[in-house]
């Protein structure tokens, strides 16, 4: 039995996590990675624990499949996977690059839907059954973990998509990967087609679990995500920091912190260390070069900041007025209080008292007026400018008293 089969043996409301922030985010622009950085990556995603690292795609070059073997020889733990176009010499080149690997699996992909047919495969739909069923049978001659990826899955006829779908699994697949390759699907459309497959696909093919993999063209990727988890996938694929193709895939971290933190909807779980997300998100934009948003969700240097006077007096009461998350959770030491123009004097006050100053009363207004003053000029205060402020304050009240 597989590792992943047996995850979900043993906790049936388990989500497979499958990265492929090694391939699909590696492969965008200004994303690519080196061998040592893939390895580096590799070590920090099985720290995490993703269940299943895509750790590139052999076939693409002699670099990339040096890269997966290399992955494969060094680090242990998940599940490690090559992907592959439907024909014998890339199953072929993934399997070499596979070889040392503990736990291996073959992820094949060929284009199901109209567009995709018609322009870029020249097929019939016969000829796209067949080619599917070809390429996996093939596979099973070096792969027992197969899954299959119909590209272009959401703009694919649902009939059609049923078909090749039970006609891979028949022939070995295990894991049916239904990809939204081009960012297109809604939320609601989304959890409609995995219903509807988990019905027409999943009583003909027992041994089969639906996984879902999500652009970000439209911004939906995460929320398509959690739709096609209610609709029925079991394995959710995405990427650190959302990288990938285009506008990206579906940010791993953004769906593994929607699962727990709401898990009195989902009451699903999965096998990620969260207090990882923040190193993982930090090394991504180490050996990438490319720096996080302030304000991305769950990992960015705002996700847990407040300057807003209002929120700053809800968080020094209960910090769940404004935190659904605590940042100890996803790796970051603690929530922090920007002290900006839009500050409230109770913050300014506290952070005061911490610098050693006490400010109540008539000192208080002239040293928050002050401070509004000099966020005015320069944005935030930190603590030499503040600590500034209240001994300017303090020498003038002493010259007045003299």
């Amino acid at each position: 039995m597989s590792r992943v089969r047996q995850l979900l043996k043993d906790d049936p409301n388990r989500i497979i996590v499958f990265d492929t922030t090694l391939r699909d985010g590696e492969q965008a622009p200004g994303f690519s990675m080196n061998r040592e950085a893939k390895v580096r990556m590799a070590r920090q995603l099985t720290a995490l624990g993703v269940d299943v690292i895509e750790a590139g795609f052999a076939a693409a070059s002699p670099g990339d499949e040096d890269a997966v073997r290399t992955v494969a020889s060094e680090v242990e733990g998940p599940v490690f996977c090559s992907l592959s176009r439907a024909n014998a010499s890339d199953i072929d080149a993934a399997a070499r690059a596979l070889a040392p690997a503990r736990e291996k699996r073959l992820h094949i992909f060929l284009g199901s839907s109209p567009i995709h047919r018609s322009a870029k495969l020249k097929m019939t739909r016969a000829e796209v059954v067949r080619t599917a069923v070809e390429a996996v049978t093939h596979a099973r001659s070096h792969f027992d973990d197969i899954e299959f990826s119909p590209e272009d899955a959401i703009r694919t006829e649902p009939e059609f998509l049923v078909e090749v779908l039970l006609a891979v699994a028949e022939a070995g697949a295990t894991t049916l990967n239904v990809p939204d390759t081009v960012g297109y699907a809604t939320p609601t459309e989304i959890q409609g087609l995995f219903h509807y497959l988990s019905e027409q696909v999943l009583p003909y093919a027992p041994d089969a679990i639906l996984s879902c993999h999500c652009h970000d063209d439209l911004g939906l990727a995460v929320a398509n995500s959690l739709a096609a988890i209610e609709g029925g996938a079991r394995q959710v694929e995405g990427a650190i920091n959302g990288i990938g193709e285009r506008a990206g895939n579906a940010s791993t971290e953004e769906v593994v912190m929607a699962l727990r933190t709401r898990q009195d909807r989902y009451g699903l779980t999965t096998g990620v260390d969260t207090t990882q997300l923040v190193a993982t998100s930090r090394l991504l934009s180490q050996v990438t070069e490319t720096p996080v948003v302030r304000n991305k969700a769950i990992v960015g240097i705002n996700a847990f900041a407040h300057e807003a006077g209002i929120h700053q007096h809800g968080m020094l009461a209960d910090a769940r007025t404004y935190e659904i998350m605590r940042p100890q959770d996803v790796g970051f030491t603690g929530s922090f209080f920007v002290l900006g123009k839009h500050s409230g004097r109770h913050a300014v006050s506290k952070r005061a008292e911490v610098l050693g100053w006490t400010l109540a009363g008539p000192a208080l207004t002239e040293a928050f007026a002050a401070f509004k003053r000099r966020a005015d000029e320069i944005g935030v205060i930190d603590d030499a400018e503040l600590s500034a402020i209240c001994r300017q304050v303090a020498g003038e009240r002493e010259h007045v008293a003299a």
